[in-house]
């Protein structure tokens, strides 16, 4: 279906504290799996008896799901009903949840949570580009965030206690009943909108190669991120972690997370953008090295919220010189797509490297993912800076 006109999607004031409100709440029930993966992954191991190479390529199934929605709609997604297409993702996740708790055969659940991540992937989808369309969308995206890993950061804290008193199965009837939520919000979206594409005031238009390059920078980087990400629960207890003290480690991260996107926030671009990036990819990656062999909780929490930190604080810095490899904004569209690309293909490309339980290798590779990242990301940055001075 056609997306009405513009006259329709006035009805919906994005700026209202209600309309905000609800883009956030329903952005954070398409993350809502996501963001405690690292629980869900340790819940489907012991409670629905996969091993930890299945938990893996379970995760991976549903960022699949969420990653095809996403690339789908930011080609598309300006074309039909939004409504529609929020009240298709809020039943595709709902089903998908509960027709979970009905299976434990591997190829069926799996199945399952890709429906589950193609409900997610709309509404995270829709819910950012609400945000873009907002009068002020840096600090409004920033309330997404904040709100996203508070809910991450309760939901992991409580992750253990939460299988023990309900155990997997209640959890994800409680996914279930979460997005049915959000419901209730649809009346407070709009069911259009016109596509707001913000340059960058130094963007220039860099070879296909060097956009190719960045591109695939995003791609890697959040490959790495799933790599590491899915696995962080079942990395803590393999080293010697209690499940409590593994989910108050990451609870606190979620925190610092909060903390590294006001870093990125308030630092803009006094700093440029490679020596940021070193310090989050290259000090993120390092920092895993803690995480070798048996180690402490204290030396868990402290590697996890490091970790989060540069990871958020990464973030925006990235998005940011994605912006400026173009004019016309395209190489974001393209960047968002590969991001959930590799947060996709992370989790099973981890499962297939543990064999014997060992998660050195996943950490390995995750280290070496990250080192690769910075090393494309800088090459269209050095061009970049060198058309920035040829313009001057």
């Amino acid at each position: 279906m056609a997306a009405p006109n513009s006259g329709d999607s006035l009805a919906v004031d994005v700026n209202s504290n209600v309309a905000l409100f609800c883009a956030i709440y329903l952005s954070i029930i398409g993350a809502a799996v996501f963001i405690v993966q690292p629980g869900f992954v340790q819940g489907l191991v012991e409670f629905y008896g996969f091993n930890e190479q299945q938990a893996g390529y379970i995760a991976s199934a549903e960022i699949w799901g969420l990653a095809l929605t996403t690339v789908v709609l930011a080609f598309g997604g300006h074309n039909y009903s939004w409504q529609r297409i929020f009240r298709l993702s809020i039943i595709l996740f709902v089903l998908g949840n509960l027709a979970s708790t009905a299976t434990d055969e591997l190829y069926a659940f799996s199945v399952l949570r890709f429906i589950t991540g193609l409900g997610s992937g709309g509404l995270v989808s829709l819910t950012f580009t609400i945000i873009g369309l907002t009068r002020l969308p840096d600090r409004n995206f920033g309330f997404l965030i904040m709100g996203v890993l508070t809910y991450g950061a309760l939901g992991l804290w409580a992750f253990p206690a939460a299988l023990a008193l309900i155990g997997l199965k209640g959890i994800i009837i409680f996914f279930a009943i979460f997005g049915a939520s959000g419901w209730l919000c649809l009346s407070h979206v709009p069911d259009s909108g016109e596509e707001h594409l913000q340059v960058e005031e130094d963007a220039v238009d860099l070879g296909s190669t060097f956009r190719v390059l960045a591109i695939l920078a995003m791609f890697t980087y959040f490959f790495a991120q799933g790599v590491i990400w899915a696995y962080l629960f079942l990395i803590g207890l393999n080293g010697g972690v209690d499940e409590q003290g593994v989910a108050n480690g990451l609870m606190i991260s979620q925190f610092l997370g909060i903390a590294g996107a006001f870093v990125a926030a308030m630092a803009g671009r006094r700093f440029g953008r490679a020596w940021p990036l070193a310090i989050g990819v290259l000090g993120g990656a390092a920092g895993l090295t803690a995480l070798f062999g048996e180690f402490t909780a204290a030396v868990y929490a402290v590697t996890v919220c490091v970790y989060n930190f540069a990871w958020n604080m990464t973030h925006p810095y990235l998005l940011g010189a994605m912006a400026s490899f173009d004019r016309h904004g395209r190489v974001v569209v393209y960047a968002v797509a590969a991001q959930m690309l590799g947060l996709a293909v992370g989790p099973a490309f981890a499962a297939s490297l543990l064999g014997d339980g060992n998660y050195d290798r996943v950490i390995i590779a995750g280290m070496l993912l990250f080192a690769l990242s910075y090393v494309l990301i800088l090459i269209p940055l050095i061009d970049h800076h060198k058309a920035i001075k040829r313009v001057a």
